[in-house]
């Protein structure tokens, strides 16, 4: 790498008391920076870490005074960097440092005619001891559940939506505080994101959970989502009514979105594809701006 020179000079389970997350509030790990970013970790030493996608390389360098270099320019210094084990830190502001000098790249969904105004609160399931359910071929359903509730929060954010992520890492949090959050936020809509699991390996799609008696909001933005998540390939299971605590304890409208079933061979080939994992965001996100406008 030519410019590394120069920096050498980030479903429901039992409710369970929540974990201590060192560095929580001015801190992210370079995994979870990197999924705010939309980019992946292609490279990482104990020096400096490269993340990049088609369209971008951002090399970090890691050690005592390093800087920040996206597409071979300098844009500041990295600040304290922190490790715990095998696990780096970084300054959560290095997000908002790094965004303004990404380049867009040439499959970025096309913006819509007009901007859509709202708050939306995207809540990926489970999280740090609590796993969810895990795919035969090895896919834990919180990673699969960050990773898509990340790409629906970029997609949102572009076209000037309010977005609030429960969680941008891995770790746990409470059911009530997830929907508390929303409350804090009077979000205009919550939004909980899974993947199933049953006994039999032959059921399969998606499934849109609201509250039993919810609102008509609520139903209007579970239907938009519907509509949209059909046109993914998924079969449908329809809009049921299940009182899960994050629906119940949302004051405003709110869904739960199982994106198919990981006990299913199928379902679970298409959700470990990352292309696929787009089309469902893509898909979610249509409709959660079909409800809000």
């Amino acid at each position: 790498m030519a410019f590394l020179a120069m920096g050498i000079a980030g479903c429901q389970q039992p409710q369970r008391r929540p974990v201590d997350i060192k560095f929580e509030e001015q801190t992210i790990t370079i995994d979870s920076l990197a999924l705010r970013l939309g980019l992946r970790v292609s490279e990482r030493d104990d020096t400096f870490v490269v993340l990049k996608d088609p369209a971008n390389t951002v090399l970090i360098f890691t050690h005592a005074n390093g800087r920040i270099f996206v597409n071979g320019k300098p844009t500041g210094s990295v600040g304290t960097v922190k490790r715990e084990g095998r696990t780096l830190y970084v300054p959560e502001l290095l997000a908002s440092q790094i965004r303004p000098h990404l380049r867009r790249g040439a499959v970025e969904p096309p913006r819509p005619p007009r901007r859509t105004t709202g708050i939306v609160v995207v809540d990926a399931g489970h999280g740090g001891r609590d796993p969810g359910t895990t795919s035969p071929g090895g896919i834990q359903e919180k990673n699969l559940n960050l990773r898509v509730a990340a790409k629906i929060a970029r997609r949102l954010e572009r076209r000037g939506i309010g977005v609030k992520m429960t969680r941008w890492q891995d770790q746990y949090i409470e059911l009530e505080e997830r929907a508390a959050i929303a409350n804090r936020r009077n979000a205009d809509l919550f939004v909980s994101i899974h993947a199933d699991s049953a006994p039999s390996r032959d059921a399969r799609g998606f499934t849109i959970y609201i509250a039993d008696g919810a609102s008509s909001a609520t139903r209007g933005a579970a239907q938009a989502i519907s509509r949209s998540m059909a046109g993914t390939g998924l079969d449908s299971r329809g809009i049921r009514e299940a009182d899960y605590r994050v629906l119940v304890r949302t004051k405003g409208p709110a869904v739960l979105i199982e994106m198919g079933y990981l006990s299913n061979p199928q379902d679970a080939r298409l959700l470990a594809n990352d292309t696929f994992r787009d089309r469902i965001a893509d898909a979610i996100t249509a409709g959660i701006l079909a409800y809000l406008r």
